[in-house]
């Protein structure tokens, strides 16, 4: 398939300047970039690439000099990256899944399936399930008894849609990812040794070992509109209410939500990160790879996580957090560099210790 800088343009609502005739096939790199290539380059540093490939066309930034990079045309956007995104969702043609129902699907004759749906190769939906207007779900997904699934949505090979799941329009779920199991939630007959460490911050007391009951999840999952999850990601059922991800939210791969635990609208949760059980997460907040949210606390609206932040405390809206525990970036970057400067200054008061103990034994001998 190809696509003409003019057209591709106009449906961007940016402006190109140059034969706006010419076709491209794909995307690509600036260096890899070939004749029948739209080259990304949405920053001045990919000019040398360009002149590294053979593309004739480009998505270049504002006020780059198309000519004197060589190419035959360019697109410009105010910000190319938001560009790039409308690119890339007119080109992306999704997974292959044939329209209707595979011969080899199990669909219980209690669920519905709604019109223009397409269900690959050995996908089961339990009873009473109901699948949304031109859902396309790949091989081997399964969506258990009750789940119901909004209008539009994509779901890829190997995800497990559990019981009662509620989900909105537009979901994406990536391969692997896991909604609506059982949350990791037991108790002892006696107060064990967790309760205790709680309590003290450190002396189990005389706890003794006992064996763990699990607490059932009699909840499940609701999720908002234009949710996705990412692959290999999972979430928990709540115990008695439902976990919950709000409209916009997006999960990515390897991400861990725990039982009964809330996240707010149009959230970003980085690789790795994990939300414990009961956490709840306001709205636009950004949680960076590893970021861990311990149980039973609270993070405001629009608050921001670096990387491998420890989250242990209620965070106030709007703070930017690093760390762990996780404290304000700039204080954290502070910490950062005291500690990088900790072996000089080990060296230093050594130094400083040997020269007042020589001085000290001078004296000594002095006084004697």
């Amino acid at each position: 398939m190809s696509y003409r800088i003019d057209a591709i343009a106009q449906a961007l609502g940016a402006r190109f300047e140059g034969q706006g005739a010419i076709e491209f096939t794909h995307a690509a790199e600036p260096a890899a970039a070939g004749p029948d290539a739209l080259a990304i380059a949405a920053d001045p540093k990919y000019a040398e690439g360009l002149g590294q490939g053979r593309a004739r066309a480009a998505l270049l930034w504002e006020g780059a000099d198309w000519r004197a990079l060589g190419l035959e045309a360019a697109i410009f956007a105010p910000r190319p990256r938001y560009a790039l995104a409308g690119l890339t969702a007119a080109m992306d043609p999704g997974p292959v899944i044939a329209p209707g129902v595979h011969p080899s699907a199990v669909i219980d004759p209690g669920a519905t399936i709604g019109p223009g749906a397409a269900i690959g190769p050995f996908v089961w939906i339990g009873p009473g399930a109901v699948v949304g207007a031109r859902a396309r779900i790949a091989a081997h997904v399964s969506i258990a008894e009750g789940a119901r699934i909004g209008d539009d949505a994509l779901i890829h090979s190997g995800v497990r849609i559990g019981a009662r799941v509620q989900i909105g329009a537009r979901f994406i779920a990536q391969p692997g990812a896991v909604i609506g199991a059982d949350g990791f939630s037991f108790v002892t007959p006696e107060r064990s040794a967790v309760e205790a460490v709680r309590e003290t911050l450190g002396d189990r007391g005389d706890t003794q070992g006992q064996s763990w009951t699990r607490i059932h999840s009699l909840g499940s999952v609701r999720l908002g509109d234009d949710v996705e999850i990412g692959a290999n990601s999972t979430i928990d059922r709540g115990t008695i209410r439902d976990t919950e991800i709000g409209s916009g939210t997006r999960i990515d791969n390897l991400v861990q939500v725990g039982h009964n635990a809330q996240i707010g609208r149009d959230c970003l949760v980085c690789g790795q990160a994990g939300v414990a059980g009961s956490a709840r997460i306001g709205d636009r907040v950004v949680l960076g790879g590893r970021t861990a949210v311990s149980d039973h606390i609270a993070v405001g609206d629009d608050v921001v996580t670096g990387g491998g932040t420890g989250v242990l405390s209620d965070v106030p809206a709007g703070r930017v957090m690093f760390g762990t525990p996780a404290t304000k970036m700039e204080t954290q970057i502070e910490i950062y560099k005291a500690i990088r400067r900790l072996p000089r200054l080990v060296k230093q008061v050594a130094a400083l210790q040997k020269t007042v103990t020589n001085r000290s034994d001078k004296g000594g001998a002095d006084t004697e």
